[in-house]
This record gives C-alpha cells, structure tokens and sequence, in this order.
C-alpha cells in the first residue's frame, strides 16, 4: 500500500536520513520508533520519556537520563506526532506502521527489548520501595503503571537473554511489590467477578503464578525445570498457577502444566469456586477449553460455589459457541442445568444476551425446556429476549410451539409484549403482534399499565403507532398506581409525537385527571416546559387551560410561571380564560408570587405586562427583586414595576 502511492520510498528516505544523525539521536529516534510502534496501548509523553531514560543494568533512575520530549520528536524527524488532547505519541500515519512492520530487519526482538526496560524499570530501588499502601501510581515514577500491566505481554511475545533472567528475578520478589498490586486491582477493575476488597495486600503469589498469569512459556518451563515452588500452590484468592493460566487463555502453559504428574487438573479457588475449566468456558477460550476436556480427571459439569454455574452455563451466558459446542457433545454435561443465584439455565442466559447461534444449538436438545421459567423474575427464555430487544432469539423461539408467547413473568406480572413494548423494539414487537395468543393490551400487575401506556410514557413513537393499530387496544387506558392514561404520560414526558397520535382518536380523553395530583396532560405538560405539547392541547376546545390540581391546587399558568417556564407562559397569558392572579391551595401564592420567588425575572416581567395582575406582595418576594430594578421606598405601584 505504502509502496504504490511513493509513501514507502519517502518512509525509506526519512529512516535512511535518521539513521545517520549525528550523535545520539540516531539510537534514540530508533528507541521512540520501537516503543510507539510495539507498546500495547498509545504511551504519553511522560512514560515514554521516562522508557527512554532507562539504563540497563542500573539500580535506580538516574532523571538526567531522561530526555526531553522535545529532543524525542525530533529525533524522529516527523515520523512521530503528539496528539494534543491525550498527550500520547503517535507515528505520523498508519501506513508507516505497515511499512516498519514489513521490514522485521528494522528492530531486532523489540518485545524483549522492551520488557527488559520494563522489568529493570520495576527494579529500580525507587520502585521496590513502594509501600503497598498506594492505590494508584506516584506522579514522579510514570512508566510504572505500564510496566506493571504490560511487561509480561512483552515477554510473552519474545523473551532473551538478559530480559529473561531480570524476569526471573523480577518474579521472585513479586510478594510485596507495588506492581503486583496495581496488576490486580486492574484485573478487578476490568472483571466484575473479582472481589475489590481482597486485594489490598495480595500474596501467596510464586514465580510460576506470574509466568502462568502473563503465559510465558520460556520461564515456565525454566521454572519447571529447576523444580521450582509447589505447582499446585495457591495465592491469595485461592488461585493456582494452572487456574490463572486457564482463565487467560495460555494454552501452551496449560498444557505443559497438564503434562506434571503432580498437578491438580481440577482445582477450585478459594474465591469463587471454579476450577480452570469454568474460568476458561466463561472466557471463551476454546483451545484450553479442548485440553482439559481431553483429561478424565477433569470435572465437564462442575458447579461453581458462588453463582452455581457450570462450564457450559458460563460459556452460554457469555456467547462462547466453540465452548458450548465442545460441552454439548459430552453425555456428562446437563444442558439444562439450572443456577442456584438466579435460577437461569443456559438457554436462558443465551436468550438475556440475544446469543442466538447458543441458543439454536441448545433449542436442538431434546432434553432442554425451551420455555423454563427462572426464580429470578418468573421469566422465561423468550421474555429475557424480547425485553431486552433480541430479535433473532425472539424469532426462533416463536417457531416453537412448546413456547408461550403470552407468558406473565411473576415479579412484575409482564408479558414479553409489554417488555418488548416498554423498551421501545419495534421488530420484537411487530413479531408479537402477529400473534393471535398475545394479548395486545395486557395490564401488569405492579402499575396496572398495558403495553401502550409503557410505550408512551417512554415515547416509543413506533410501538405506539402499531399498538394504536389494533382495535383491541384501549387507547386511553388507566393506570392503577397514578391513575394516568398514555396521553396523560405522553404530556408530562414531553413526547410531542406521541401526544400527536392519540389526540387524533376520538376515544381518547384530552383533558383526563390523574388520581394522585388531580392534574391534567396540559397541566404536566406546562410544569416540565413542554411547550410543543402544551401547543396541542391548548389547540383543543374540549382541554381546560386553567384546571387546578386537587393537590396543591395549582393551575397551568401557575406551575409554568413558578418553574420559569417563558414559552408556556406566554401561550397560557394568550387565553383569556386564564386566571392571572389564582393563588394555590398550599401556599396561597400567585404566578407572580412564584416567579418571583424562584428568580424568574422574564416571566415576571411578562405578568407585570398584563392587566389585572395584583402585585402586592411580601418584600422578600418582591417582583422588583426578580426584575433587577431599584426600590422604591414610598411606596409602589403597577407603573413603578412596569418602569
């Protein structure tokens, strides 16, 4: 690519100019080069200064050693840019990481190189002092974090010489070291199934733990090979060197682990109670999976101590097909195994995620229950999909006739048309609809709403639309809890487009009371601002524009006025049927009063514009207050506040 457009000849211009600098800049453009185009993430600027700034073989850091970024950029000479807004260094284009990864004679074992910076970096004396106390990394040591996280990945990929024995060293000493802390509370971060808690001081952790942990097969076996510490010792969480390798997906070291006559296949840890087989299921890792599988020692359908999961409902849970296969193909795997947390079994897990290649595969055993229902909620497969919008789960489970479409989960008392409907997935929803045994219009049991008063309320003008289609939905349905329809929902939640279509059915009350506030669409709809809606509905002659609550007595205008709502004020002061000067039940104040009070000076200065406002009012509340203007101290009149 780079060749064809005269880039690779520029490309191999410039490394031929940089090569040659005088001095030092030469062997420091090629380190910058290596370093931004091997690191595991984008570095910033400081950790690759401080990168550049190690000195093998020293004991600590020497910061005159360190170079300055601006020497670093240009030693490149352009091929390396900063990016402003993360502070990280870049190579100028991706098509100059595709020439420099085209020629492997540009940089010799650039990830051992680089782990050996990280490793000496990790044994500078600074570092090793450390206490463990900290929970994040000094400001004054900034490659830590990235060596902490990332020098085992480079060993992985290519260890040598002396990079291999500052490894071995490095490992030695883990217990106790800052890295390996900041190390696990990354893990933990990045997987919720880990315990925060647990790892403020994390030991027990042995050299081969770590080799196991970042998969370097070199120093495993060189571990093995001297003997090194018990192979089926445990750290902290209850962890074996062959869990960790499991559950990272280092087939290579499981199977060099495997081949120990004194190896444990199937240890569970201490944490979680999953053995290597369940970490490497949930993670989806197939080879490993294959390995252990291949040992008769080894549990297929062990169920973990903290969820109650097995290997299969972990690798269903999480889409792992290959793993599911594998698992499915053995007569001591149950299929239809139920966890002891939630009560979900695989297919259940599979349909939740829309997983729909596990489900398919499940659905095709005669010894699965397309339709279980789970303790969690009362639901089944099909109601876990359609509420969280998974169409093709929803479409093969629709094609059997063991599964009830119509079923009502029983925490919530929904079916999967009002979860579908609630949600806003019109494709799950059409499917539904063209059901003959679902009821368009069923009414939970916790707010009393059908599938259109959820839609509405949420704005879903799609569903509403197809919902209003049927002749067997009530359009102006009333909840049991606030004793709302869907227009009223609609109104106070600002969804003009809803709002739009039911005010063109006839069966559909514009001006319904709620049974909690007393309030109607347009009174909602003027408190939150709706000015849209608020248009609609003053449109109409059948809709009161000065009802008032039964709670606080409040009027549209009055709720408008004190929320500072201007448009909604001035569409309300249009009407001559509005009281300007009604004072609510609660306070006994007025839109004036209110507006003041809230700070609204361009509402109170629209009422002060119309006639028969009364503007007596307590000094704290006075409208001049609000407007900003000077006080007149003997005493004011409608002119001096329209001043």
């Amino acid at each position: 690519m780079t060749q064809g457009n005269g880039l690779g000849d520029a490309y191999t211009a410039t490394l031929g100019r940089l090569k040659v600098q005088k001095g030092n800049k030469s062997v420091l453009g090629l380190k910058v080069l290596m370093w931004v185009l091997y690191s595991e993430r984008p570095l910033r600027t400081d950790e690759l200064c401080h990168a550049l700034g190690v000195e093998i073989g020293s004991a600590d850091l020497d910061p005159e050693n360190v170079p300055a970024l601006r020497t670093l950029v240009a030693s490149c000479l352009g091929l390396v840019t900063v990016k402003a807004s993360s502070s990280t260094v870049r190579l100028v284009h991706f098509t100059l990481q595709e020439h420099l990864l085209s020629d492997p004679a540009v940089f010799h074992s650039p990830h051992s190189k680089i782990a050996e910076v990280c490793l000496t970096y990790l044994l500078f004396k600074g570092v090793c002092d450390l206490p463990l106390a900290l929970d994040s990394t000094p400001a004054t040591m900034s490659l830590l974090e990235y060596a902490s996280y990332y020098w085992g990945e480079h060993a992985r990929r290519g260890v040598m010489g002396n990079a291999k024995r500052l490894a071995l060293g490095f490992l030695d000493r883990l217990n106790g070291h800052i890295s390996l802390k900041l190390l696990f509370l990354r893990r933990c971060r990045d997987s919720w199934e880990r315990s925060l808690d647990k790892w403020a001081e994390p030991t027990g952790f042995t050299v081969l733990h770590g080799a196991a942990f970042f998969g370097i097969m070199e120093i495993v076996a060189a571990i093995l090979e001297t003997g090194g510490p018990d192979v089926n010792a445990t750290d902290f969480l209850g962890d074996t060197a062959l869990i960790l390798a499991a559950e990272r997906g280092h087939e290579g070291v499981v199977k060099t682990l495997l081949e120990r006559d004194d190896v444990d296949p199937d240890p569970a840890d201490s944490e979680h109670g999953q053995t290597p087989l369940v970490w490497a299921a949930q993670n989806g890792h197939d080879g490993v999976v294959k390995v252990l599988l291949e040992r008769e020692d080894v549990n297929p359908d062990h169920v973990d101590t903290k969820y109650g999961r097995t290997p299969l409902l972990w690798a269903a849970r999480n889409g792992c097909e290959g793993v599911v296969k594998m698992l499915l193909e053995r007569d001591d795997v149950n299929p239809d195994q139920a966890d002891t947390e939630y009560g979900q079994t695989p297919l259940s897990w599979a349909a939740e995620y829309g997983h729909s290649g596990v489900v398919k595969m499940l659905l095709e055993r005669d010894d699965v229950n397309p339709d279980h229902v789970d303790t969690r909620y009362g639901q089944t497969p099909l109601g876990w999909a359609a509420g969280n919008g998974h169409e093709g789960v929803v479409k093969i489970l629709l094609e059997r006739e063991d599964v009830n479409p119509g079923h009502i989960e029983t925490k919530y008392g929904r079916t999967p048309l009002l979860w579908a409907a609630g949600n806003g997935h019109e494709g799950v929803v059409k499917m539904l609809l063209e059901r003959e045994d679902v009821n368009p219009d069923h009414i939970d049991i916790n707010y009393g709403r059908t599938p259109l008063l959820w839609a509405a309320g949420s704005g879903h003008e799609g569903v509403v639309k197809m919902l209003l289609e049927r002749e067997d939905v009530n359009p102006d349905h009333i909840d049991i809890n606030y004793g709302r329809t869907p227009l009223l929902w609609a109104a106070r939640n600002g969804h003009k487009g809803v709002v739009k279509m039911l005010l063109e059915r006839e069966n559909v009350n514009p001006d319904h009371i709620d049974i909690n506030y007393g309030r109607t669409p347009l009174l909602w709809a003027a408190g939150y601002g709706h000015e849209g809606v608020v248009k609609m509905l003053l449109e109409r002659e059948d809709v009161n524009p000065d009802h008032v609550d039964t709670k606080y007595g409040y009027t549209p205008l009055l709720r408008a006025a004190a929320s500072g709502n201007l448009g909604v004020v001035k569409m309300l002061l249009d009407r001559e049927d509005v009281n300007l000067d009604h004072t609510d039940t609660e306070y006994a104040q007025t839109p004036l009063e209110w507006a003041a009070k809230n700070g609204h000076s361009g509402v109170v200065k629209m009422l002060l514009g119309q006639k028969g406002v009364h503007t007596a009012m307590p000094d704290h509340m006075d409208p001049v207050f609000a407007t900003g203007q000077s006080v007149r101290p003997e005493g004011r009149t409608r002119t001096d506040y329209e001043s």
